[in-house]
């Protein structure tokens, strides 16, 4: 049959009798999955429509059954994010005008302000009787929130036709076993794993939560061939304890994007599996491949033939000249090679924000698509990432960006992770500050950390960091993406360990909260303490 939307998806399982979902200790084939969905599909018809439902669950079977139920009921699934509290949450429920909220967490949005929409637990919206549709290729199909990491979350529209080109996409044979444990209201796991695994007929084994001390046994155990992640997982499962089993599995290869090249190789030589990554945000605007050759490490990956996907410098409009390199790899002309990834052809691609016409009409300015992300390209078309918009760094003069820094600083001895922000100088432009989440067991060693500097050519001594921060755990979004908000905000206001240097010198010592009173004085007799 031709797959033309998610419903075409959901209904190419009916009948299928192999196995489809596994949860836990319980096992569904595919036909029992239609079966489900259906019950779902016949109470959402019910729906003033098209229903708006939000979903405020973890990765349970209910959660499937009511993405595929509105699938085919031409229903709209809203993916609420557990990680959102409050009044952040009632925001969010309101913005997408849901009629309906399922969740079996009701003491979390009890009392909130929800304009009339009704709490209802999972086994609450089942039903018989006739299913509406079929919807069309255009037809909404999902709400998909972004992160947050820059302002209020926006829900990206999904349409049935996306979700359909989504799923046809990805290289899945029936025998393939997928690993879901990233969460079901984020892209990564909707359109790298469960709607793909619809397409072919393979098995999805659904966890609740990820858990690192909980992955080997439960790829060991279903026999899985492939998992998806995003963010920081690939670097808690490289913290686990090894043993002599790390390589008795069947994993092929794991979908990793934002992982570092550090955490890729660990795992690899560890786990024997490859990680592939690339670059595409939920809004499907701008989507780059995985680079088979890169002059450089850390590449996000080449644009697809035929799409027109650029650096282009936000002021001027114009294209950034490729980036050059020196011998040991620093980047030579980050002024005029770093800029916003621009997608000039990707409005047809991008199917819009809901509700929120101010930040689609940011997004699509003068007909391109500005990612909000920066980056640079050498000069095979590989493109590389050099951090947010807002990660732009001015010290003595000098512009850049911090990853290039946090993909140096992040193959120090004993660090697990790093951050690396913008904070006031107290007379001009920046200071570079990094938090750094350091390895089990390992502890910060300033003379250590000196002599790896020293021995790094390619970290410009303007990259250096003024101010380091020790953290237990570097802040991530409910998708498991560092998220610098917090760090940005707090600066060297903050109980944890930190360390300076004082002078030019690279010589770190820890920082006293006299030190701090004394870096705030200066801003204030500056007037710059509203920088903070």
């Amino acid at each position: 049959m031709s797959i033309e939307t998610a419903a075409d998806l959901v209904q190419a399982r009916a009948g299928d009798s192999r196995p489809g979902l596994t949860f836990e200790d319980r096992v569904w084939t595919w036909a029992s999955v239609v079966e489900e969905s259906t019950r779902r599909a016949a109470w959402m018809s019910r729906l003033p429509g098209p229903g708006h439902v939000g979903v405020l669950l973890d990765n349970t079977p209910d959660y499937v059954f009511l993405l595929a139920g509105a699938a085919l009921s031409g229903s709209v699934i809203v993916g609420l994010n557990p990680t959102r509290r409050g009044d952040e949450l009632a925001r969010d429920i309101r913005h997408t005008d849901c009629q309906v909220v399922v969740t079996d967490r009701p003491d979390e949005v009890k009392g909130l302000a929800l304009d009339g929409a009704t709490v209802l637990a999972p086994q609450d919206v089942t039903g018989d009787g006739p299913v509406a549709g079929p919807p069309s290729p255009a037809d909404l199909f999902v709400l998909i929130f972004t992160s947050g990491s820059t302002g209020h979350p926006k829900a990206v529209k999904v349409s049935h036709g996306r979700a359909a080109r989504s799923a046809t996409g990805v290289p899945f044979g029936p025998d393939d076993v997928l690993y879901s444990a990233m969460p079901l209201f984020h892209g990564n796991a909707l359109f790298s794993n469960l709607l793909p695994a619809f397409n072919s007929g393979c098995q999805v084994v659904l966890r609740r939560k990820f858990s690192a001390s909980a992955f080997l046994d439960d790829i060991r155990r279903h026999r899985c061939t492939f998992f998806n992640t995003v963010g920081r997982a690939i670097a808690h499962l490289n913290a686990t304890p090894p043993g002599e089993h790390d390589r008795d599995h069947q994993l092929k290869w794991v979908l990793g994007p934002e992982t570092s090249e550090a955490d890729k190789a660990a795992f690899t030589a560890r786990f024997g599996a490859p990680i592939f990554d690339g670059y595409g945000s939920s809004e499907n605007a701008v989507i780059l491949h995985p680079a088979r050759r890169s002059s450089q490490p850390g590449p996000l990956g080449v644009a697809p033939p035929g799409t027109d996907i650029a650096v282009v410098d936000p002021t001027s409009r114009v294209e950034c000249p490729p980036a050059q390199f020196s011998p040991s790899g620093q980047l030579l002309n980050p002024d005029a090679a770093i800029g916003e990834i621009v997608g000039r052809d990707a409005a047809k691609r991008f199917e819009g924000y809901y509700n929120d016409p101010e930040a689609e009409a940011q997004r699509l300015r003068d007909g391109w698509y500005w990612s909000g992300d920066l980056a640079y390209r050498d000069e095979d078309g590989v493109f590389y990432f050099a951090g947010r918009t807002g990660d732009w760094l001015r010290v003595d003069s000098e512009n850049f960006t911090a990853a290039p820094i946090e993909r140096i600083l992040a193959r120090a001895p004993g660090v697990a992770g790093v951050a690396v922000y913008p904070v006031p100088d107290p007379r001009s432009a920046d200071r570079v500050m990094a938090a750094i989440e350091l390895a089990p067991g390992s502890s910060f060693d300033a003379v250590s950390f000196e002599r790896f500097i020293a021995d790094h050519p390619d970290i410009s001594s303007k990259w250096v960091p003024t101010y380091i921060r020790i953290v237990d755990h570097l802040p991530v979004t409910g998708t498991d993406k560092l998220d610098k908000k917090p760090l940005r905000a707090a600066a060297w206001r903050t109980t944890d360990d930190l360390w300076h240097r004082p002078g030019r010198a690279v010589s770190f010592i820890r920082m006293t909260p006299t030190d701090v009173s004394t870096i705030e004085a200066e801003l204030a007799a500056n007037g710059r303490s509203h920088l903070l």
